[in-house]
């Protein structure tokens, strides 16, 4: 007689693909980012110059698009005491537009010092910011994003530990 062994596996819920797009809205420059579908890790894609917001809406629609995005993280300049300020009032104005445009939902993040956080990676890798200021702005939209994801992923554990333990 022999035993035979078989290897039962659970089925694992399939993760859902994150599909979302990281922009640090400037007066003159959009840096954009994207993640990898699983949602571990932002990188910067490209900087969109700004000549109006049609132009603008046209090239983030085309990158919208392409990546099948069905989210915007948005940065929000808050003030350093918190407060939301002129600066945070015109990129809410514009992130509205630019959603109802695009017909995507947007989430804010806090920003505030990302763009001080991508100088100081240019740096680091011994570049001149003042030389590379459409780098800083790509960069500083995969922070954004990046923290959204990794908020996101702290989030999703939560739950999962509240679950088991219910």
């Amino acid at each position: 007689m022999s035993i035979r062994r078989t290897n039962v596996t659970t089925q694992e819920q399939p993760k859902p693909l994150i599909l979302a797009l990281g922009l640090d809205l400037g007066s003159k420059r959009i840096g954009v980012a994207g993640c990898d579908r699983t949602g571990l890790i932002a990188t910067g894609i490209t900087t969109v110059e700004r000549t109006s917001f049609d132009r603008d809406v046209e090239q983030i629609r085309c990158i919208v698009n392409e990546r099948q995005v069905e989210i915007l993280v948005i940065g929000l300049p808050y003030s350093m005491d918190g407060s939301l300020g002129f600066q945070a009032r015109q990129v809410q104005k514009f992130a509205k537009r630019l959603a109802k445009a695009l017909q995507l939902p947007i989430e804010y993040v806090d920003e505030r010092l990302t763009s001080f956080q991508a100088e100081q990676m240019l740096i680091a890798e011994n570049r001149s910011p003042s030389r590379h200021k459409g780098l800083i702005d790509r960069k500083a939209a995969s922070l954004i994003l990046q923290q959204w994801l990794d908020t996101k992923r702290a989030n999703s554990r939560k739950s999962l530990a509240a679950a088991i333990e219910y």
